[in-house]
């Protein structure tokens, strides 16, 4: 354990000692440069998602999601796979309890929810997050609808999601009618779903 000990705490006398302590540098540097390569790898993947598109139109990508405890919504049971929920609207929401605009977000998707949960289904989607975390921000916005991890996440890379929040609204033939990647408005979210719901 004493080699982690940084040179003032040694005797002092002895140069060996002191030769010890001067390769901490290359090692700072060491880890510097591994935290440039890193953050490098992270943005490339940001660029290589977005040269993927994500889905705005056509079938939804299937994924299942496996719901937190005490939040199934109006989805019903867990894991709920999106391609049994044909018949209704679904609004699908990534989210992450460390995302500053999803805060801002969260209050407006639970007033839609509330408004149109007899008709529409909601499915929260937390992407790249602590269980703990995400529980606390679901309690903190008073979140009722369905919500669970994107357990190792595989469902993001489906829809090509680059950051959070996004937000897609499938028919009821399991199509993409909508998708914004940022927050959305009550006002906004509500013309969506007042179309989707009138077209037969």
């Amino acid at each position: 354990m004493s080699e982690s000990l940084p040179p003032e705490t040694s005797t002092g006398a002895d140069s060996p000692e002191e030769e010890t302590a001067t390769p901490q540098r290359p090692f700072g540097r060491t880890i510097a440069i591994g935290v440039v390569v890193v953050f490098v790898g992270i943005l490339a993947l940001a660029l290589f998602r977005t040269n993927q598109s994500s889905p705005t139109s056509g079938p939804a990508p299937d994924f299942t999601l496996t719901l937190f405890d005490g939040y199934p919504g109006n989805a019903g049971k867990t894991p709920i796979a999106l391609s049994d929920l044909k018949g209704k609207p679904v609004v699908v929401n990534f989210w992450a309890s460390w995302c500053v605009p999803c805060a801002q977000e969260a209050p407006y998707l639970q007033a839609v929810y509330e408004k149109y949960k007899d008709k529409v289904v909601f499915l929260g989607v937390d992407w790249t997050d602590i269980e703990g975390d995400a529980r606390n921000y679901l309690q903190r916005f008073g979140i009722t609808y369905a919500n669970g991890p994107d357990l190792g996440t595989k469902i993001g890379p489906r829809y090509h999601i680059t950051g959070v929040p996004e937000t897609y609204v499938i028919d009821r033939d399991g199509n993409v009618q909508y998708y914004k990647p940022s927050p959305l408005t009550v006002a906004e979210l509500s013309a969506v779903l007042d179309r989707l719901l009138q077209t037969k």
